[in-house]
């Protein structure tokens, strides 16, 4: 009433709803939701009651057919009893027949043919009662109606071993005999019909398998055993197979080593189990030969049809794991005689091939898009301190170098020793491509014209280019530590191996049979890379020379029209003679360069060295080779005079001693030098100058060079605290290193350019006219 009277002492207004009015309401949805769940609750209860009552009732009648099955069990037995007491009762039945048939003939004395019917017949009434042949025959029926197999199988063994009647049974099973030996045979064929059914079943375990197939193999079945285990093993081998393969994607790598492991390890069981059944394996063991050959087959399509694709890292890993685990699991096999690795090889050689190939194809685009800004970045620091840099415009090169390195390492990684094995010389072989493509990338990337057609190429915008002779050194000395130290380490840790196996006469007889890269071969391809190294020195060192000898206008600054009359702006000749400038210059040139190598190739002497001797060797075999130098001389218009001619010879021996000072001199030099002075003997003689006359000794020529170089070297070192003298400073021209070749005139001087392979520093060369 309050609470009446309190809403009535508030005015009401529309907007407002009263507290009883939201009770009333929240209320009335509280009950419906209670009741709800109360009903809910309830049809639950009944459920829960029906399926506890469906339960029980399904208990007892569980517990009824339980029981009848005990009564009916009973009831056999009673059965039986009374069976065998009428088989008493019909015994003793005809005893007394017999018995009154001999009272009766005593009484009738009937004549004596009449006793013996009474004997045969006595015989025939007996016989059918106790012959124990048809005994084991309804036996043999009962056991097999009640599927006793074991107990079948053992009754009808030893009747047969100890009834003379069914001794040749086994020779000669179709022969005719009585009606028991043929009623035996139809039992026995009854007996087998349900062993291989037994056998068939798609979930037999393997002990009932053995069992089964054992059990065949008594009774003379020795071939039907050995297919029905065969055939059983391979339906579980299926299984197996079914089950893994939706992990292959997943497993990309090693899910070959695993189908491996399937396959072989079934191979393995079934042929022991097969030997344990049949005993001598000599006459089925081509079935067993066979059969795996199928299974080795089909496992090898399974092994492509799951592949990656085959230019995958995942793919050439996958492949490497499949020849190592199934060669592995081919000689564990050889112990039992079975010898399946030339047929896995032959199965799996073109795969494995396809596989090598596209993966090497792989890396030929990867080493193309080596000198991209975004591709070249520094590699691990294991290849640091073989690589090393000692200035910042070699870090690119540098890192070239040990993406290089990384691109052969990811495939390296990849294989086993198998496959190193089997396709060592393929390997070897697509390596020496990737060096040489690696080779051409970095000749790209030197200025000059191209090793192959000497001509300017139409270059594709790079990122990066050799410019000064710092990046050229630095360039040229990674490409020497990876083609002389990083590859061949690299390719050492998985050829040496099969190597020092072969020598040593380890492994399997197959296998020593068929390794692939012997010693002799292997330092072929180191000889094969260092001539592909050769290509990317000559290339520089013709450039470089090149550069040297062709101004940017095409003007040549070894001119033999300096030594003509003998005068000239470029020869000094007085007292203390001097080399012509432009050789001037070249000692200059030279020795800038050995300061510059000495810092980029710190700790690489013998490269320095190598660079230097191929310089020096070039400059003369330019000289040697360019016939526009030596048809100034033979021009009926040109004035030779002695002084001419005693300045080339003291320019060449110039050059030999620039060698000889720097450490870096070679036979090569001598004979290119020698060659040059006799050839320039013979075109001055051949305008009337004696050589005898007008030449000093040789030991004249060696000293004077000897002293110039001494004096040039004082005059460089002076120069460092004053300015230099005007015969001793290179033309600005001269030392400009840094214009890439341009002009028509030198792109046509290659032509006569020296373009032949150079071997080692103390051996000669012997150059040919490129065009030839």
């Amino acid at each position: 009433m309050e609470s009446s009277e309190d809403d009535d002492d508030f005015p009401t207004h529309e907007w407002i709803t009263p507290q009883s009015s939201i009770n009333s309401i929240y209320q009335s949805h509280t009950e419906k939701g209670i009741r709800k769940v109360c009903s809910e609750l309830l049809e639950l209860k009944d459920a829960v009651e029906n399926l506890s009552g469906n339960m029980q009732s399904k208990y007892l009648a569980f517990l009824r057919l339980s029981e009848e099955v005990i009564e009916m069990e009973q009831e056999l037995m009673e059965l039986q009893k009374h069976v065998s007491a009428q088989g008493i009762l019909v015994q003793d039945l005809m005893s007394g027949v017999c018995r009154e048939l001999e009272v009766w003939n005593k009484c009738n004395s009937e004549e004596p043919d009449s006793e013996e019917e009474l004997t045969e017949i006595n015989r025939l009434l007996h016989n059918d009662l106790e012959d124990p042949k048809i005994t084991f025959l309804d036996t043999i029926d009962v056991l097999l109606a009640e599927h006793k197999v074991e107990e079948a199988l053992l009754a009808i063994i030893t009747e047969e071993s100890n009834s003379p009647e069914l001794h040749d049974l086994e020779g000669n099973p179709s022969a005719d005999g009585s009606s028991y030996r043929l009623a035996f045979l139809k039992k026995k064929e009854m007996l087998v019909d349900q062993i291989v059914r037994i056998a068939e079943q798609p979930y037999i375990c393997t002990a009932e398998l053995r069992k089964a197939v054992s059990g065949l193999a008594k009774l003379g079945k020795s071939s039907l055993a050995l297919k029905l285990m065969l055939n059983a093993y391979d339906s579980r081998l299926q299984k197996n197979i079914e089950a893994f393969l939706p992990s292959c994607s997943i497993y990309s790598e090693t899910y070959t080593a695993i189908l491996s492991q399937l396959v072989f390890s079934t191979i393995s069981v079934a042929t022991k189990e097969s030997t344990l059944i049949v005993g001598d394996m000599s006459t089925y063991m081509n079935r067993i030969v066979q059969w795996a050959e199928d299974e080795i087959e089909s496992f090898v399509h399974l092994v492509k049809e799951n592949s990656p694709s085959p230019e995958t890292a995942a793919a050439l890993r996958s492949a490497s794991v499949c020849s190592q685990a199934s060669l592995s699991h081919c000689s564990l096999l050889e112990s039992q005689g079975l010898k399946f690795s030339k047929l896995i090889m032959v199965l799996l050689h073109p795969y494995i091939d396809e596989v090598l190939d596209m993966n090497f194809r792989r890396a030929r685009r990867r080493i193309i898009d080596l000198t991209r800004n975004e591709n070249v970045a520094l590699m691990s620091s294991q290849l640091d301190s073989l690589l090393s840099v000692t200035t910042p415009s070699n870090i690119i090169f540098s890192s070239i170098g040990k993406k290089f390195m990384s691109i052969v390492e990811d495939i390296l990684d990849k294989l086993t020793p198998m496959v190193v094995l089997h396709f060592g010389r393929t390997i070897l072989s697509k390596l020496l491509q990737l060096f040489d493509k690696y080779v051409e990338l970095l000749i790209k990337a030197l200025p000059g014209p191209s090793e192959d057609d000497n001509l300017i190429e139409q270059r594709e915008s790079e990122d990066y280019r050799a410019e000064t002779d710092a990046e050229q050194l630095g360039l040229l000395g990674t490409a020497y530590t990876v083609a002389l130290e990083l590859l061949p380490m690299a390719v050492s840790k998985i050829i040496t191996p099969q190597i020092e196996n072969k020598e040593v006469g380890g492994g399997s007889s197959e296998s020593i049979s068929i390794v692939a890269v012997s010693s002799v071969e292997y330092k072929d391809w180191r000889r094969q890379l260092q001539h592909s190294l050769e290509k990317l020195r000559d290339h520089f060192c013709r450039q470089y020379v090149l550069t040297f000898i062709y101004s940017r206008e095409g003007k040549a600054r070894l001119d033999a029209r300096m030594y003509l009359e003998g005068k000239g702006d470029d020869l000094f000749w007085d007292s203390d003679p001097l080399p012509s400038l432009p050789f001037q210059a070249l000692f200059a040139r030279l020795q800038q360069l050995a300061s510059v190598a000495g810092d980029v190739l710190l700790g690489k002497e013998k490269i320095q060295k190598i660079l230097l001797s191929r310089l020096t060797e070039t400059v003369v075999m330019w000289l040697s080779e360019e016939q526009e130098f030596w048809d100034v001389f033979k021009d009926d218009s040109a004035q030779l005079q002695p002084l001419g001619l005693q300045q080339l010879i003291l320019d060449m021996h110039f050059i030999v001693e620039i060698a000889v000072c720097g450490g870096y001199s070679s036979r090569n030099v001598h004979q290119l030098v020698s060659a040059v002075i006799t050839r320039a003997i013979g075109a001055f003689s051949a305008k009337g100058i004696d050589p005898q006359s007008a030449l000093p000794e040789d030991e004249w020529f060696v000293d004077a060079a000897k002293t110039a170089i001494s004096k040039l070297m004082l005059g460089t070192s002076e120069s460092e605290m004053s300015e230099p003298d005007e015969h001793m400073v290179v033309n600005s021209e001269i030392s400009d290193s840094d214009e890439s070749l341009s002009s028509p005139s030198i792109i046509e001087s290659v032509d006569s350019f020296a373009s032949a392979n150079m071997g080692e520093t103390d051996s000669p060369v012997y150059f040919t006219d490129p065009e030839a």
